[in-house]
């Protein structure tokens, strides 16, 4: 297998989580009643949380694809209002949203015609490769995240 096939696999794998973690799995089966709910000593709920991997994850997509991308604002733009509350429309809409940017991102991973260590042409000091392990650290924090407040107030 060629270098370049083995790395596209392996990204598109660390992406979807679930090798050294719980990864996306964390979400499974998750409480309605407890959407708005805060760990103690936490000021923002399980949907704020998954609110922010959604928005921290389009911010890079558009980054990586937008020629118009503006540069957002740290941290208002990567977070809900703190009062915002959240639907079970508005929870299953979040979390369709994440696995659509994350087919787009593993789409992007995939694409033969990418170099995933080339630079990005629209920010030529940042790599594609650099901005997909980016998306997938950072999706892995805050899964992980999700876990621990989510065992820490007995949801599982």
């Amino acid at each position: 297998m060629q270098t370049d096939t083995i790395l596209r696999k392996e990204m598109t794998a660390l992406l979807r989580g679930g090798q050294a973690h719980m990864g996306w799995k964390a979400m499974d089966d998750f409480p309605a009643e407890h959407y708005n709910s805060q760990a103690p000593n936490v000021d923002y709920s399980f949907w704020h949380l998954l609110e922010h991997i959604r928005l921290a994850q389009r911010d890079i997509i558009e980054f990586i694809q937008d020629p118009d991308y503006r540069e957002r604002q740290w941290p208002q733009d990567f977070w809900p209002p703190k009062a915002a509350l959240c639907t079970a429309q508005s929870w299953i809409a979040t979390c369709e949203e994440i696995k659509n940017d994350l087919r787009m991102v593993e789409d992007l991973v995939n694409d033969d015609g990418i170099d995933l260590n080339s630079e990005i042409p629209l920010h030529p000091e940042y790599s594609y490769l650099r901005e997909i392990l980016l998306i997938a650290d950072h999706n892995a924090y805050h899964l992980g995240e999700f876990s621990i407040l989510r065992q820490v107030m007995g949801l599982w």
